[in-house]
Parts: C-alpha cells; sequence; structure tokens
C-alpha cells in the first residue's frame, strides 16, 4: 500500500456490518484495517467470517465481565497478531482475552 492510501485505510473510522451468529443477526462496527485482518484470518482458517466471528464471541462470553462484541474481536485480532496465531488459528478459536487486558469494559 501506498502513503495516501494506507493512511485512508489506517485512519478509517468504523463501518458497521451486520451477520448472523448463533442464528442471530447482529451489527459489529469495526475499523476498516481490523475488518481487512478479520478477514484474512477466516480466509487463513478456511471458515467463513460469520463462524470466526461466532467463534470470538462464544470465548468472549466465558469471561467474567466479557468485552461488547466489537472490542473483543479488535482484542482477539491484536494478540493473535503478538501472539502470531494467524497463522494457525485454533479450532475453537478460543483466546484467553483477560491476559490482554481485554476481558472487561473500562
Amino acid at each position: 500500500m501506498r502513503g495516501v492510501e494506507q493512511s485512508a485505510l489506517l485512519y478509517a473510522g468504523p463501518v458497521k456490518r451486520s451477520m448472523t451468529i448463533a442464528g442471530h443477526t447482529t451489527s459489529i462496527s469495526l475499523e476498516p484495517l481490523f475488518w481487512r485482518a478479520l478477514e484474512e484470518s477466516a480466509t487463513k482458517a478456511g471458515l467463513p467470517l460469520s463462524a470466526l466471528v461466532a467463534r470470538i464471541d462464544a470465548a468472549r462470553i466465558m469471561v467474567d465481565d466479557p468485552p461488547n462484541l466489537a472490542s473483543a474481536v479488535r482484542c482477539w485480532i491484536l494478540a493473535a497478531a503478538l501472539d502470531g496465531r494467524q497463522e494457525s488459528l485454533p479450532p475453537s478459536a478460543s483466546l484467553d482475552v483477560s491476559s490482554t487486558g481485554c476481558a472487561s469494559n473500562p
């Protein structure tokens, strides 16, 4: 990516998308850079985007004070990148979000 294009993606505001998770339609607002990372992770895992988000959601609701879904997705993406988990996504896509500081709302 080059200069202006890269800056536009890096600093773009959230984009809302709807998807069905566990039989319920939900909307998630993420910045384009996070959507791109999430899509790449789903592709690498051979999963539809909604299936990956459902796995992240399932792990999210297991913590004592779960963050909202968009925050959980952002934390999962960052933790996956920091841990190198983008390459080999575990089947459950579970991530101990408590270790990232993302387990509760500020």
